[in-house]
């Protein structure tokens, strides 16, 4: 028997417990799945960030720790865990992230607040470019990146993206470095942060970074709230260098209702929505790692403590 702890919050587990269970016997698993355990018995932990869990040290025999989240910034330098640790790489959350991001970047291009917002009886016959002739830039080509990307350049955009390392990918321009950086700001009439939060990345569109932006660009934040400075994007909004920011990410959240956010007029707020877990898929690559584990194969989808992700 296999003892699994759900290490979320209370109100996760009735969410998750079902989904679990059924993902463990598909996977021909023999699992006791609790939400409370003596820490000397567990053998894996299915973890959040916000759960009760944040001292890994009695956890002696857990063989890793298996996040529900994609992001691993509040718990990758817990000096207490010292078992290997996934993030979750899940079909859900990408497909829920290539919606997010193709959508808002659909609706920057073709223009569609004008039209929604404008029903004012002015007939305003302002044609978009084509796919092609507008350039979408996508920072981070991690799993959503990437994802993302491919699926914009398959709508026929100019794609570029950028990385820390280098990357490779048909129909998109691969970009890495701190040049290679600049260049990819230079061309993107429509920005995409899908970064990880490091702390090389911690205000990577500062003032600087969106003096290089063409005049007008839109930019699209479903990353991380920290990605942005938000004093330094606010300033480019309020003197229109920026044309629009979509943002469902933030430094705190729920955002303040005092926050310039909600009320700027070239700001839209989505309440972190781009990319939720699926308990069903999620739950199904859980099960996968733990069968992995069992077998004495590598697991999937393992946090590099280096880099923080």
């Amino acid at each position: 028997m296999i003892n699994v702890l759900f290490a979320a919050r209370p109100e996760r587990w009735e969410t998750y417990e079902t989904p679990l269970r059924r993902a463990f016997a598909e996977a021909g698993l023999e699992v006791d799945l609790r939400a409370e355990f003596a820490p000397s018995d567990v053998d894996y932990i299915v973890y959040a960030p916000n759960g009760a869990v944040q001292d890994f040290t009695p956890y002696r025999r857990c063989k890793a720790v298996l996040s529900l989240w994609a992001g691993v910034e509040s718990i990758v330098d817990n000096a207490t865990l010292t078992q290997p640790l996934a993030r979750l790489v899940d079909q859900g959350l990408t497909q829920g992230m290539v919606e997010w991001v193709s959508g808002h970047v659909l609706r920057h291009h073709l223009g569609i607040d004008r039209h929604i917002l404008g029903q004012d009886g002015v007939w305003r016959a302002e044609v978009p470019p084509l796919a092609p002739d507008r350039r979408v830039t996508v920072l981070g080509l991690g799993a959503l990146g990437m994802a993302c990307a491919r699926a914009l350049a398959d709508l026929g955009f100019d794609v570029s993206g950028w990385s820390r390392s280098p990357k490779e990918a048909e129909g998109v321009t691969c970009l890495s470095g701190a040049e290679g950086l600049d260049r990819a700001l230079a061309r993107a009439d429509i920005l995409v942060l899908l970064l990880p939060r490091t702390a090389a990345t911690d205000n990577i569109v500062d003032a600087r970074a969106l003096g290089l932006l063409p005049e007008g660009a839109v930019i699209l934040n479903p990353g991380r709230g920290q990605l942005i400075d938000d004093a330094a994007l606010l300033a480019a909004l309020d003197d229109g260098r920026v044309g629009h920011a979509t943002l469902d990410v933030f430094r705190t959240e729920p955002l303040p209702p005092e926050h310039r956010f909600w009320a700027h007029p070239r700001v839209t707020v989505t309440p972190h929505i781009a990319s939720e877990t699926r308990p069903g898929s999620a739950s199904r690559v859980i099960a996968e790692n733990i069968r992995r584990g069992e077998a004495g194969e590598a697991f999937l989808h393992l946090v590099d403590r280096d880099s923080g992700y």
